[in-house]
């Protein structure tokens, strides 16, 4: 008989791309039978204003945090937090810093993401993430155009974290939000570059991920509307209705993960780019 899986959040916080993380915390968890992490990825957080955007998140979701932040500052930070909501916390290279000084004798550098070797493909995913950082949640709008994917949709529909392991991947993906009473710019529905996809969700998932988002933030400045479940299903129709209008490919991420989501992305990117390049040849 088959036992049954236990799920576990697991944060990776980075200050470069978060691949030496994954790969540790994947070799590691797939030693355990039956247990099966949640994974939440923030790579390139060098501000105190991006480490308040992962407190939260750690907050909202508690679980085991796997860290490499070169500031000592940002470092201590999330190591504070961590032992007020008493939760385990590691610098997964503190050990192999502590042995190779102790060895060669030697101060270390502390310089960000100095494992990568700066070849053109590591220089594109670099970019790609500068990218989608600064235009996370609509925070640019004036150069989408040179985006490759931009993502829209409603509150709590895995937009940020589906971008970013798409730069991961070097794809430039922005992603705009999709806001009740507010029409999408004109702008964003003239783009001809990137390909534009909408997210959705079952009003069940999003009522639940923000009513859990509410309580993380004490509930202030948000009002009943953003959890009830009629204005959350008018939401999801009005962003169906919005990518029919304009013939954008429209996930359900519903019962997917951010892997599954950006998988299917990819493909629809790699058929738009397709055509995209017979169309400039014609």
């Amino acid at each position: 008989m088959n036992k049954s899986r236990h799920y576990f959040h697991l944060h990776l916080v980075s200050d470069s791309t978060g691949e030496t993380l994954m790969t540790v915390a994947r070799a590691a968890t797939v030693q355990y039978e039956n247990v099966q992490e949640i994974e939440h990825v923030y790579p390139l957080v060098r501000s105190s204003k991006q480490l308040d955007r992962v407190i939260a998140e750690i907050e909202n979701a508690p679980g085991i945090v796997l860290y490499t932040l070169v500031d000592d500052e940002i470092a201590k930070r999330l190591e504070q937090k961590c032992r007020d909501l008493g939760l385990p916390f590691v610098n997964i290279l503190d050990p192999v810093f502590a042995v190779f000084q102790s060895y060669l004798n030697v101060t270390q550098t502390h310089r960000v993401g100095g494992q990568h070797e700066l070849d053109a493909e590591y220089f594109r995913r670099m970019e790609a993430l500068n990218y989608t950082m600064m235009h996370d949640d609509g925070q640019v709008w004036d150069d989408l155009e040179s985006a490759d994917i931009v993502l829209i949709g409603i509150s709590r529909t895995s937009k940020t974290p589906t971008c970013i392991y798409l730069a991961n991947r070097g794809i430039k993906a922005a992603n705009v939000p999709l806001v009740p009473g507010i029409p999408l710019p004109d702008h964003v529905k003239s783009l001809k570059g990137p390909m534009i996809v909408g997210l959705i969700a079952s009003v069940e998932r999003i009522q639940q991920i923000r009513r859990n988002r509410v309580l993380s933030l004490n509930s202030d400045g948000y009002n009943d509307t953003y959890v009830d479940r009629k204005e959350i299903s008018q939401e999801i129709n009005m962003t169906r209705r919005l990518c029919s209008e304009n013939e954008w490919p429209l996930i359900d991420v519903t019962r997917r993960s951010v892997e599954e989501t950006a998988a299917e992305i990819m493909t629809l990117f790699k058929g738009f780019k397709s055509e995209t390049d017979t169309s400039a040849g014609a």
